[in-house]
């Protein structure tokens, strides 16, 4: 299979089942920032090679795990509302980045200010993928009606927040340090 098919070069590509539409489609955009967020995330994980602790594998599993799901959702924003998708987000997804914020926050010391983006490579990295999320999700809710399955608003909000505990988890785990935001500059 080639990588170039051409069928791209007048600004226009395929959603799921052929259908063709602009490349600055709002499905587009928002299964495009979905896959640059992956690619964040994959970005972290790179800096984590060398690094050794107690619970690594199971964290990069974890991860793993998030990658595939996200990869996922992106397939079904590239599907069109009244077509059948392959695979579909379910509440049981959302429920487990719950559970594992919840058990990554309860290592964490309590915040009491703002945190920076900053510390360990890899936490860096979580928090440009949290900030792509975010992105991924206003571009959805302006999807509006066209969206099928209302989890994925619900799925991209929680993973917002599941990249920046695991940023300040991988901090803690690692030794980087959080600056707080301050406020007499």
């Amino acid at each position: 299979m080639r990588i170039y098919t051409r069928s791209g070069d007048k600004g226009l590509t395929s959603l799921v089942y052929g259908q063709r539409v602009p490349k600055n489609h709002l499905r587009v955009e928002a299964y495009g920032t979905c896959d640059e967020a992956n690619s964040f995330i994959g970005l972290a994980l790179s800096f984590l090679d060398k690094e050794e602790w107690d619970g690594k594998q199971a964290f990069l599993e974890q991860m793993n795990r998030i990658q595939t799901i996200l990869f996922h959702v992106g397939s079904e924003l590239s599907t069109p509302k009244e077509k059948e998708v392959t695979w579909r987000l379910k509440q049981k997804h959302i429920d487990e980045m719950e559970a594992q914020i919840d058990e990554w926050d309860e290592q964490l010391e309590p915040l009491k200010n703002f945190i920076l983006p900053s510390g360990h490579s890899a936490s860096s990295a979580l928090h440009t993928a949290r900030t792509v999320v975010r992105r991924a999700e206003r571009i959805v809710v302006g999807l509006g009606d066209e969206l099928e399955n209302e989890l994925v608003f619900s799925y991209l909000n929680r993973l917002s927040d599941f990249l920046f505990v695991a940023a300040r988890y991988i901090n803690k785990i690692l030794g980087g340090e959080e600056y707080t935001l301050k406020v007499d500059i």
